[in-house]
């Protein structure tokens, strides 16, 4: 059970259409800002840096500064860790 708990911040973050968008975006750059991403969707630049704040929060996007600019770029490696955990574990279980 306690890998489904730790697992539902990234299933929460994923489901939402909008930080799936974001999610894609991120994929195809090294790194992007708040502007670029913006230009790609249709959404506010304030909706944009909430999505952002959320896909920070779960460790699925990192950021770095460059002066007055922030540089956001995917970091996956943990939350894919533990949904890897999460898959092996139901398929050890329940298969």
């Amino acid at each position: 059970m306690a890998l489904f708990r730790n697992s539902i911040p990234i299933f929460q973050a994923l489901s939402d259409p909008a930080r799936q968008d974001i999610i894609m975006i991120l994929s195809q750059h090294e790194h992007v800002n708040v502007n670029d991403i913006t230009n790609q969707l249709t959404l506010s630049r304030p909706a944009v840096s909430h999505h952002l704040k959320i896909l920070r929060d779960t460790g699925l996007v990192s950021l770095t500064k460059v002066g007055t600019q922030r540089y956001y770029y995917l970091s996956l490696d943990d939350s894919v860790e533990k949904l890897k955990s999460l898959l092996n574990k139901i398929e050890d279980t329940c298969l």
